[in-house]
């Protein structure tokens, strides 16, 4: 049984929400919401995005749905200058010798973009509920948050920084800034300082990216204690290389009462494969406890 969607505007943002066809508004069952972010040029109605999240229901639910303890809602939406939201094709472009596809401005555009999205995760985290059941029907108990490429790194920036997340899924995303800007940088001989890089963006970076935090605290100073994670990764990944994000998964402690999975997928590049989208879903099966 494929999940059924409907399209709510909360705030001027579109949102689409999926359900399965076995969970009605008439259910006592208590809610897990996963958010699932696109990727750079793309949009939430990409076929790669509906595909991923009929895998996820697919492997939550199995075949033929069956009784049921707790329900999955997955919920997309437009990145920030993205499908619906676009404002400027040329800001998502990144540093090229072509001057109709170069920009300038990468470093700042493509973290701004992360950002500002991790922010609407949890602008939605604040008045979904209110949207979707309006007369208090079901309760969401549990929020988290996967997404491809762009998005998997505003799934890191959003496990960073929203409390209520407590499940993150980044694939093929990295969760350190500075070292997969720079590697992309010196690869287009683009000098790491102003104009590229402003000084007042390198401070806010360093400041606030995940790879800043205490990541390897054993204890509530690290935003990722106790929290659910799974890495997706393709080994041969040129446009986002494992070597970006290997020092932090590695070092990232969860602690006893998380999880921490890691897949570096052999002979995979930047792309969002099948066996990807089931680790995925296995994983959010057990998030659920079904």
């Amino acid at each position: 049984m494929e999940p059924t969607k409907q399209t709510l505007p909360i705030g001027g943002l579109l949102v689409d929400v999926y359900s399965h066809p076995t969970s009605t508004s008439s259910s006592t069952h208590p809610i897990h919401v996963l958010f699932f972010l696109h990727g750079r040029f793309g949009s939430a109605q990409d076929e790669y995005m509906v595909n991923a999240v009929k895998v996820i229901f697919a492997e939550s639910y199995g075949l033929g749905g069956g009784e049921r303890k707790k329900d999955l809602i997955v919920v997309t939406f437009d990145h920030r200058n993205h499908g619906t939201r676009l404002v400027s094709k040329q800001r998502n472009f990144a540093w090229s010798k072509e001057p109709a596809e170069n920009n300038d401005h990468h470093a700042v555009d493509m973290y701004t973009i992360q950002t500002g999205t991790a922010q609407d995760v949890s602008f939605l985290i604040d008045h979904l509920p209110s949207s979707l059941y309006p007369s208090g029907e079901r309760t969401i108990v549990e929020w988290g948050i996967g997404g491809v490429s762009l998005g998997g790194h505003s799934t890191w920036i959003a496990l960073s920084r929203e409390p209520r997340l407590t499940l993150g899924i980044p694939i093929i995303g990295c969760p350190d800034y500075t070292k997969l800007i720079y590697q992309r940088a010196q690869s287009s001989n683009i000098p790491i300082s102003p104009p590229y890089f402003p000084t007042s963006f390198m401070t806010y970076v360093e400041r606030h990216d995940p790879a800043q935090l205490a990541y390897r605290a054993k204890d509530a100073s690290n935003p990722f204690f106790g929290k659910k994670v799974l890495v997706l990764s393709g080994k041969e990944d040129k446009l986002v290389p494992w070597v970006a994000s290997a020092e932090f998964v590695e070092g990232l402690e969860v602690g006893e009462g998380g999880v921490k999975r890691v897949v570096v997928e052999e002979g995979a590049g930047h792309e969002c494969t099948s066996e990807m989208r089931k680790e995925a879903g296995s994983f959010v099966r057990e998030w659920l406890r079904l």
